[in-house]
Parts: structure tokens; sequence; C-alpha cells
């Protein structure tokens, strides 16, 4: 943690009480789930604790570090069919309430906020993208404010949606978070978010679930008893494929007590039997990985990869990382001496293995480099 500033969380997120107990702890995990053109040496670590509430179950990380060496650049541009499918359907959803000036935390790279416009502009005033790393800058009705979100950011009077896409799961304080939320909007106005469905994905042992990023195990249940806890009353949800759920709330007045279900056993032990599974894996890949003669390579310069090397893969034998991130390529993955390349590298080599532990993306990234190359050898 040399270097490294961090804040204690002590409490639940659920119950706001100290009744947290230790699950596991991933030590001197790299900081950073992303590319960095920086020196090896100067890439930062950190130990990643996990604690879960007792009364509730809900699994969250001890130290949180500070932002700007989690969030040092940007590092997600949220690439192919699945994500593309992703945006239309959210703004779908989106357009069932006619939002006149949008609010959008965490806007990333605008395609939301583009897509929105295309398809419903005389319909919009207004989107207004609060995010800290942009890669847009302000354009027609699209402004742009470079800084996280909090209290103290200065809104339009006029806003009347706010919309959340793959953030929620970020926040470092969400109870913080949900009271700055209705305090900025009307009794009646909406909040629309789009979160990822962690549930699924740590059932389906996906390492992408929870991280120094997703700091907290925010599953269906868990947000619609922060969003009961915190004023809003749902008016439409729906599933996107496995991938995500789409809440549309309203800020009502103040809600009344909830009754809480706990979760505790069945987190615990999604949690570790995801950990346990990976560990098994990661022996049998470098068995794989000894016994192979030919070019190896490890598809995803994220979490994914950055996850089966913190439990010991041999990556001496790894050619290097293949992703389809153009802001990636020709960088090195941070924690990692491995750099990235396009898929079409694997066509010169005979023969070829690639690693491909990619969560909810695994068949789509599966049918697409089978397109670069027929003949490849998946090891999943």
């Amino acid at each position: 943690m040399m270097g490294i500033s961090y804040t204690t969380r002590t409490r639940s997120i659920i119950t706001e009480k100290e009744n947290l107990e230790h699950l596991y702890e991933l030590k001197n995990f790299p900081v950073f789930i992303g590319c960095t053109n920086q020196d090896f040496e100067k890439d930062l670590y950190a130990d990643m604790v996990w604690d879960i509430c007792i009364d509730s179950g809900m699994i969250q990380l001890r130290k949180l570090l500070a932002r700007d060496a989690v969030y040092s650049g940007y590092h997600s541009e949220a690439v192919g069919s699945i994500w593309e499918e992703h945006h239309e359907a959210f703004v779908k959803f989106i357009s069932y309430f006619h939002p006149k000036n949008v609010l959008e935390i965490g806007g990333s790279n605008g395609i939301l906020a583009r897509n929105y416009i295309k398809s419903m502009n005389s319909d919009i005033s207004s989107w207004t993208i609060v995010e800290p790393n942009p890669l847009v800058g302000s354009k027609g009705k699209i402004k742009i404010l470079k800084t996280f979100f909090d209290q103290n950011t200065v809104i339009e009077d006029g806003t009347d949606t706010i919309v959340l896409s793959h953030v929620l799961e970020h926040i470092y304080e969400p109870n913080l978070f949900f009271r700055n939320l209705h305090a900025r909007l009307k009794i009646g106005q909406h909040l629309i978010l789009s979160i990822p469905n962690l549930y699924l994905y740590l059932q389906k042992k996906f390492s992408n679930s929870i991280n120094f990023e997703h700091t907290y195990f925010l599953t269906e249940y868990f947000c619609r008893y922060l969003l009961r806890k915190h004023g809003f009353e749902l008016i439409k949800k729906c599933n996107y494929d496995e991938h995500s759920i789409f809440f549309a709330v309203r800020k009502v007045g103040r809600t009344h007590g909830q009754k809480l279900v706990n979760h505790y056993k069945k987190n615990r032990k999604l949690y570790l039997d995801m950990v346990g599974y990976y560990i098994k894996e990661t022996n049998k890949l470098n068995s794989l990985i000894n016994d192979f003669h030919g070019k190896i390579y490890l598809f995803g310069a994220h979490i994914f990869s950055q996850f089966l090397i913190h439990l010991g893969l041999n990556t001496q034998k790894i050619d290097s990382i293949i992703d389809n991130s153009v802001l990636k390529i020709n960088k090195r993955l941070y924690g990692s001496k491995l750099f990235v390349k396009k898929p079409d590298i694997l066509i010169s080599d005979r023969p070829v293995a690639v690693i491909l532990k990619a969560g909810q993306y695994q068949e789509e990234v599966r049918t697409q480099l089978l397109s670069v190359r027929p003949d490849i050898i998946f090891w999943e």
C-alpha cells in the first residue's frame, strides 16, 4: 500500500453497522484495471481485502484506494456487439420517460448521449455528462463536466432525469451518493440506471464481478433495497440478456423501514467458490502452457487477465495479450510485462493457443477470434 492513500470501510453498506467479517484477501493486486505506457517498475499494488456483512451478506472492499490511483486513466471503451446492443436497449428504455434535460453521471465516451440524441432528438433539450476522464468534449446538446459527481457538483436547474449506466457499482459511499441523488431531484422526477448483473456474474465465476472498482456486491436485491431506503419508488425494470439490469425509479418522500433478507451464507459461498475455481484453473492452464509447442496468447487487457496472473499464471511463454480496444494496442497491461496486440496477429503463427476467460463476453470473443483464424486452440 506504499504510496497509495486509502480510507477504510468499518461499517456495512447495508446495515451501516460494524457487523463485518473478513472474507478473503488478494495481496499486492494491481491498483489499475487497464493499460499503461509507463515503466513496469512504476506500477502500484495494494491488498484487496474483502469483508462480508454477517446480517445481510453484502460483500464489500475494506480499503478504498484513492480514486486518482484506481481511475488514473481511461480504460474501458465497452466495445463489441454486446455493448452496442446494451446501449441500444438502454436508450429505448430511457425513451419511455421522455426526459428533456438529462444529467448522466459517468458518461464515459458519450456513446449513450449521442445514441439517445440521434434517435430522440426532438424530445431532448440537453444532456450533461459528469465524467472525470471524458474522451469527448461539449458539443451541441451535450455538455461535459470533467469531474467526479458529489454534493458540490453544480448542475443545471432544469435537470429532470438522472441517468447512470454501469456507474453505481463504482461508487465508494452508496448511501451518501443516493442521498445526493435524492436531493437533486424533485418529487416524481426520474432516476434511470443500468447495473451489471453481478449476482449472475459471480454465480458463473466471472472474475470481473468485484474488484478495486466494483467495491461492493451490488446485486439486484441490494440495489432495490438501497433505492427504497433512500426514497425512490420502482416504476419499471427489465433485464438486458444476462448482462445488465435496467431500473427506472422516481423520487418519492421519506420511506419507511423495510425487512432485510440475509444472503450471508449464499454470497459467502459464491465468492469463495469463484476464487477456488480460478486457483484450480490457473494450475491447469500452467500445465497446458508447459506442454504446448507454439505461440500462446492471453485474451483481454483487463481484470480477467490480471486475476489469472495474480493467482500465478505462468506468463513466461505467453507472447502477448489480445484485445479489441484500439486504445490499448501496443500498451502494457498494468501489473504485468505483457503488451497488447490486435487479434489479427493470430494469423501468422502456427499452431496458436489462446487463453480465454472473458466472462460474459466469452461467446462473442470466441466467435470473433475464430473468424480471424478457424484453427485456434482455446483454453477456456
